[in-house]
């Protein structure tokens, strides 16, 4: 009966949760990246400022937010380019993908084949983001859709699928 003792479902356990904050990390120090290129490494940036922030409150170790601002003030590797895709989701609602790419097309294909996967289409430009405000770096719904309890399953489904891609920071949809 090898395998089933106590330590080596403890081991399993923590292998999943640290890869799930790997991917979280990944993301923050994507963001980190961006904002600091755009800021010129200026740490009194409020776009900066805003990202550190959300990375301390995700419990990124601050060795790995000084390599984020560093790396970004020696200009090398790929730059980090922000995306925004839209499209509709199950019943109707409105989807908004925000994410940071070196490669726009590798990420436009992996977005249109999460959502192809799923029944789904990205949607043009300016088609989904007319029910929403963008205000303080964030989109808020301003015409909201009920939707039935299967069509939430499919929708939370194709938001998990959406936010295991890595290059996808933030969904936002007007679903109740």
């Amino acid at each position: 009966m090898s395998g089933h003792n106590k330590w080596s479902k403890i081991k399993h356990k923590k292998a999943a949760t640290d890869q799930a904050r790997s991917k979280v990390f990944t993301k923050l120090n994507r963001l980190i990246t961006v904002e600091a290129k755009k800021a010129g490494g200026n740490m009194e940036s409020p776009s900066l400022k805003a990202a550190i922030e959300k990375a301390r409150k995700m419990n990124l170790p601050s060795e790995n937010i000084e390599r984020a601002v560093k790396k970004a003030s020696s200009d090398t590797g790929a730059a980090m380019n922000p995306v925004t895709y839209e499209a509709y989701g199950p019943g109707g609602v409105a989807i908004i993908i925000e994410g940071l790419t070196d490669n726009n097309n590798r990420t436009a294909a992996e977005i249109r084949h999460i959502l192809s996967k799923n029944g789904l289409e990205l949607a043009q430009s300016g088609s989904a983001t007319w029910a929403f405000v963008h205000e303080h770096g964030e989109w808020t719904a301003t015409t909201t859709v009920e939707i039935s309890e299967i069509d939430g399953e499919k929708l939370s489904k194709v938001l998990e699928e959406l936010e295991d891609n890595d290059d996808v920071q933030e969904t936002y949809t007007n679903a109740v």
